[in-house]
């Protein structure tokens, strides 16, 4: 017998604001204990947690840098202190150092990477153990739609989120005959303080590339990812679903 949702600790990366916030938010809702993890806004995390307090949920904010090992093992292990092994684990945490190829730095790339992608592995590996124990699990990685279609000025953003949907794969051919299950979300253009601050006539250009005709919202894809944490997705497994609104529709 699988443990019913509000035994079935979820730790959401980068989720003290955003996209990573709604989810947060989302999950809890539906009766998962929650772990909010921050780098530098702690402020913004606490509101997060006393927002899921408030509406009858179970929530700490944990502050760790997952660009290094150390910051991935503290997060976990304040997690597990927290609620016990992590049954649902969100990759969200991401970061950007956009530059033309030609003249980025390596440790622009190499940030990029290591929060992205290594940290999105490392804490994979370090809550799979429990999972395949325990015969359940969901891992959720946060992609996006430029890994699908490339973007100027940003081969170490679209190389981090292309490798996660590389490593989706690989993890749910390893652990998915345990009831574990792997997937990838990859958001398209979403309501956010940046596509706020683009000047109209360039978000109405975006918007004739969107067949939904509108950009989507944190909440768009905070459902899509509580699906695919809950039982109802328990036969979705290795895959990448686009949250787009037909941006990158085949």
């Amino acid at each position: 017998m699988t443990r019913p949702e509000n035994e079935r600790p979820a730790l959401v990366t980068g989720s003290s604001r955003g996209l990573g916030r709604a989810t947060a938010i989302e999950l809890a809702a539906r009766g998962h204990p929650l772990v909010v993890h921050y780098v530098r806004s702690e402020g913004p995390a606490a509101e997060t947690v006393q927002e899921i307090e408030a509406a009858g949920g179970r929530a700490v904010a944990v502050g760790a840098d997952v660009a290094d090992a150390e910051g991935c093992d503290r997060l976990l292990r304040a997690a597990t202190e927290a609620f016990g092994p992590v049954a649902v684990l969100v990759n969200n945490a991401g970061v950007t150092a956009d530059g033309l190829a030609m003249r980025m730095k390596d440790d622009a790339w190499q940030r990029v990477l290591d929060t992205n992608l290594t940290g999105a592995f490392r804490l994979s590996r370090g809550v799979l153990r429990a999972m395949l124990k325990a015969r359940w699990g969901r891992i959720v990685n946060l992609s996006s739609v430029v890994a699908r279609m490339g973007n100027a000025g940003q081969a170490n953003y679209v190389a981090s989120k292309a490798g996660l949907i590389g490593l989706t794969k690989a993890l749910a051919r390893e652990v998915s005959g345990r009831g574990v299950t792997v997937n990838a979300v990859a958001p398209g253009f979403i309501e956010s303080d940046m596509t706020d601050a683009l000047p109209d006539e360039l978000k109405a250009s975006y918007l004739t590339q969107i067949p939904a005709g509108r950009f989507g919202t944190p909440h768009d894809v905070a459902a899509m990812v509580a699906f695919l944490a809950g039982d109802e997705a328990a036969y979705v497994t290795g895959q990448t679903l686009s949250v787009d609104g037909g941006l990158t529709m085949q």
